[in-house]
């Protein structure tokens, strides 16, 4: 199927061709005619599937038709809410460019920024308005907003959106927006906990899940190294030495191992940023875009800034400290393999991060291939006199083990706060080998 099948406009179709869009994905393909008849969405879909221009090239064909001759001032008729200021950013540079051709304006808030160019925006009038709920809700107390004429509410990320706590604002934004309304709710992953908040938003909403939930891209290449925490920082040096990697995205789980890996890459001439919530809004769009620019070769970041990364050739993530939330890893390798592209995810792994690794492997429902032809093999994961394979097989287990550490709920604030596993990881049981 080709986007001129999907019967869009002229102007929307050639805004696309200059993106060098020929194509939909199957969220794009499935979703953009139920949004054009108005019907409300449930969309799941993996991190990288195309996701933003499933809905936004339907919403900009849908305010097109209805702007018409209207000379009237510009009002808000659309709202989109995302969970972060990086992916909020993104969303609005994706409906400027979708929507180049068709005399509709958009804008992006958020907090942690001066207010007033924000301010000055809406003042200007605007058809689209992205934004953190937090700053949104701010500006509507304070009367600069108003939401009365919204006529499709979109609510993105809503899995993210409730791990940072976000699930009170939105209910307060959903009590000043129109109860007759189109709405639209997109989510990488499904738990019960998002479809209990989906069922209070949309109204017989048509479901499309175009893979199964929490699934890996297929076009990513997956691998996994067993080694110890005090040779990470060396197998990392050992494999960006490949010169074959333009570009890396490194994950930890804390803000302050981000800074940790920036400095000791920069050591070593490796040129690095990180990103995460103790940076500016400056300091943060400004390591994007080196990063983008190939300026900077890697950036170090953490889940929640992340998420509003998107790059299309990014073809290396490196999870240096692995997510102690197993949805969490599906979000972070897809940064690469993005809109068909093939790309490589590999994982340090650690003793103290076993437990981790298995709660993703039963997510995902795959055994990450294991790569032991480094020169750091973890010692602390081998018995002694065995071979230095980590072990396969799912059901198998580390010997003694005692009751399961609390992994955290997962529930984390916009301020990026670390739950107590990520800050004391040490486990109770003992292993085979460890000294």
């Amino acid at each position: 199927m080709t986007f001129e099948q999907l019967d869009l406009i002229e102007p929307i179709l050639n805004a696309l061709k200059n993106e060098g869009y020929t194509t939909p994905t199957p969220i794009q393909e499935k979703s953009i005619p139920i949004i054009l008849k108005g019907g409300d969405l449930l969309g799941c879909a993996q991190t990288g599937t195309g996701k933003t221009a499933a809905f936004a090239i339907p919403i900009l064909q849908q305010l097109y038709n209805q702007k018409g001759n209207d000379r009237g001032p510009r009002k808000i008729k659309a709202l989109i809410i995302t969970p972060t200021r990086e992916l909020a950013i993104q969303i609005n540079e994706s409906f400027n460019n979708y929507g180049r051709n068709t005399n509709l304006r958009s804008t992006v808030i958020f907090g942690g920024v001066p207010q007033n160019p924000q301010v000055n925006a809406l003042k200007a009038g605007v058809e689209i308005l992205i934004a953190t709920p937090g700053r949104l809700l701010d500006l509507i107390g304070q009367g600069f907003i108003k939401l009365n004429d919204v006529g499709i509410f979109v609510l993105d990320e809503a899995d993210r959106m409730l791990d940072m706590g976000f699930v009170h604002d939105v209910k307060k934004l959903l009590k000043v927006i129109p109860a007759k309304r189109q709405s639209l709710f997109f989510s990488a992953t499904m738990p019960e906990s998002i479809m209990v908040l989906a069922s209070t938003i949309l109204t017989n909403p048509d479901r499309v899940e175009v893979t199964p939930v929490s699934s890996t891209a297929e076009t990513i290449q997956q691998e996994l190294f067993y080694v110890d925490n005090s040779n990470k920082k060396d197998l990392l040096i050992h494999t960006l030495q490949d010169k074959s990697i333009v570009t890396a995205l490194v994950f930890t789980r804390t803000k302050h191992g981000a800074d940790k890996v920036v400095k000791i890459l920069a050591k070593e001439g490796i040129t690095a940023e990180a990103i995460h919530g103790n940076k500016s809004q400056n300091a943060r769009q400004r390591a994007l875009k080196n990063f983008k620019d190939h300026t900077t070769r890697v950036l170090v970041a953490t889940d929640i800034a992340a998420r509003g990364i998107d790059i299309d050739e990014l073809a290396f993530v490196i999870n240096y400290e692995i997510p102690n939330i197993p949805e969490t890893y599906v979000h972070r390798i897809g940064r690469t393999g993005r809109a068909g592209a093939n790309g490589k995810a590999i994982t340090f792994c650690d003793v103290e991060e076993r437990e981790y690794l298995r709660d993703i492997q039963k997510l995902i429902d795959i055994q990450l291939p294991v790569n032991n032809d480094h020169p750091f093999p973890a010692q602390n994961l081998i018995p002694e006199g065995k071979a230095k394979a980590a072990p396969q097989s799912r059901n198998q287990r580390p010997v003694n083990p005692n009751k399961r550490q609390d992994k955290g709920t997962g529930n984390r604030t916009a301020g990026d706060s670390v739950p107590k596993a990520d800050r004391n990881p040490k486990k109770k049981w003992s292993w085979q080998g460890n000294k």
